[in-house]
C-alpha cells in the first residue's frame, strides 16, 4: 500500500498585503495553517534617506526626515532638530520647545490611533477602525492648521519651528484633549474589553522582559513586556522634565505579561497620557508670550564633531547619529528606529503559530515599512 507523501508549502505573505503594514514580504513555510518558519524579507521601500542626509544641507534634510516614519513624521522632525542643535550648540526658545512637544504628542496620538485601529481590524474587528480614524482626522485638522500638512509635516526647524501657532489654536488643542479622554473610555468599551478580542490576543506571542531587552525592543513593545523604560522620563530631552505623565506597563491581569494583548493596551493608555502632556504644554504657553519660536535663516556649519540623540517616538527609540566635518552638510547620518529591531524577533517567534496569529503578531508590533528600510 502506497504511503501518503506530504511536504510543507512555501507561501509569500506580501509584499503587497494589507496585514503587513507596508511593503514588506514574509516568506512562510507552513504545514496547513501551522507555520514552521517565517523569514521577513525587507528592503522594498529603501530610499537611501541616510545618504541623502549627507548630500543635502542640515536645514534641507528636514523634509526628508518626514519619510523616516510617515505615520509619525513629527517625531522624526523633532529628533533631527535636536541632534543638529546638540552638535552645533544652537539655542531654542522655550515657546518653540513647547510647540514641538505639543505637536509631537498629537502626532503620537495620531500614530497610535492607526496602530490600535488596524490591529483590531487585522484580527477581525472592523468597527473600531472608523472610530480611530474619526479621532485621527481631528488630530490632523489641528496639525494642518498649524503647519499646512496632514501627513509629512516639515514643521520643526533646527533652532525652533517653522511658524508660530495661529490665534486660538491652543484652545482647540485643549478642547480636543478634554473630549479625547472621553472617547478613549468609549473605545475601551467597544474593543479593549471585548471578550472575543481578548481571547484572540491574550497569551499569543508572549515576549518575556529578558527577551524584549535581548532583541533591543523599545517603546510600547518593550513596556508591554513589563520593562519600565521611557526616554521622555528616564533621559528627558526638550521640556519633558517639566511635565508629569504615567508610563503604562504590561501586566498579567488579562492574559500573560508581554503578550499581543498587552502590546495593544499599552498603546491605548499611552494615547491618554499623550493628551495629558499636550494639555500641560498648552497651559505653559501663556507664560512664554513674546518669544519668537521661529529661528532666523542662516547657513548652519557646526564645528567638527559627532553626536547621537535619541527620543521616544511612537514605535520606540528613534535616534540620529550625525558627524560634522565643519561644512554645511553632514559627513555621516545614521538613523535608529524601533520597527527594524521589532522585525528581528518575527523569525524566532513564528514557529508553531497559526497563520492568523502571525497577523496578530505583526499588528501588535506596530511596524511601519519606512522605519525598517529607510
Amino acid at each position: 500500500m502506497a504511503t501518503l507523501q506530504t511536504q510543507e508549502m512555501e507561501l509569500n505573505m506580501g509584499p503587497h498585503h494589507p496585514s503587513t503594514h507596508g511593503v514588506i514580504r514574509f516568506i512562510l513555510k507552513t504545514d496547513g495553517e501551522i507555520i514552521s518558519e517565517c523569514k521577513p524579507d525587507v528592503g522594498y521601500l529603501h530610499r537611501s534617506i541616510e545618504k541623502i542626509g549627507e548630500l543635502t544641507t542640515y536645514n534641507g534634510f528636514m523634509p526628508y526626515t518626514d519619510r523616516i516614519d510617515y505615520v509619525a513624521a513629527m517625531s522624526a522632525n523633532f529628533v533631527w532638530a535636536l541632534a543638529v542643535e546638540k552638535l552645533g550648540g544652537y539655542e531654542v526658545t522655550r515657546r518653540a520647545e513647547l510647540l514641538r512637544v505639543i505637536t509631537t504628542e498629537l502626532g503620537r496620538i495620531s500614530s497610535h490611533l492607526v496602530a490600535v485601529g488596524t490591529m483590531a481590524m487585522d484580527v477581525g474587528a472592523v468597527t473600531p477602525f472608523p472610530y480611530a480614524l474619526r479621532e485621527r482626522e481631528r488630530v490632523n485638522d489641528l496639525l494642518e492648521e498649524i503647519c499646512g500638512a496632514r501627513l509629512t509635516f516639515n514643521y520643526h526647524r533646527i533652532g525652533g519651528v517653522g511658524w508660530d501657532m495661529p490665534a486660538g489654536w491652543d484652545k482647540k488643542v485643549l478642547t480636543f484633549c478634554d473630549s479625547f479622554e472621553k472617547i478613549l473610555e468609549e473605545f475601551d468599551r467597544l474593543i479593549t474589553g471585548n471578550h472575543i478580542f481578548i481571547e484572540r490576543l491574550a497569551k499569543v506571542c508572549v515576549i518575556s522582559p529578558e527577551d524584549a531587552v535581548d532583541w533591543c525592543f523599545t517603546g510600547p513593545n518593550l513596556r508591554a513586556s513589563g520593562v519600565d523604560w521611557d526616554l521622555r522620563r528616564d533621559e528627558p530631552y526638550s521640556i519633558y522634565k517639566d511635565v508629569k505623565f504615567a508610563v503604562p506597563l504590561g501586566t498579567s491581569d488579562v492574559g500573560v505579561l508581554g503578550d499581543s494583548y498587552n502590546r495593544f493596551v499599552v498603546r491605548v493608555i499611552e494615547m491618554g497620557e499623550a493628551a495629558k502632556i499636550a494639555r500641560q504644554c498648552v497651559l505653559m504657553l501663556p507664560e512664554t508670550d513674546g518669544q519668537n519660536p521661529v529661528p532666523k535663516p542662516k547657513t548652519l556649519k557646526p564645528a567638527k564633531g559627532e553626536c547621537y540623540v535619541r527620543t521616544e517616538a511612537p514605535r520606540g527609540e528613534m535616534g540620529i547619529f550625525v558627524v560634522s566635518d565643519g561644512s554645511d552638510k553632514a559627513w555621516r547620518v545614521k538613523a535608529r528606529t524601533g520597527s527594524f529591531c521589532a522585525m528581528g524577533a518575527v523569525e524566532a517567534l513564528s514557529p508553531g503559530l497559526m497563520l492568523a496569529d502571525l497577523v496578530a503578531l505583526i499588528a501588535s508590533f506596530d511596524v511601519v515599512a519606512p522605519e525598517i528600510d529607510r
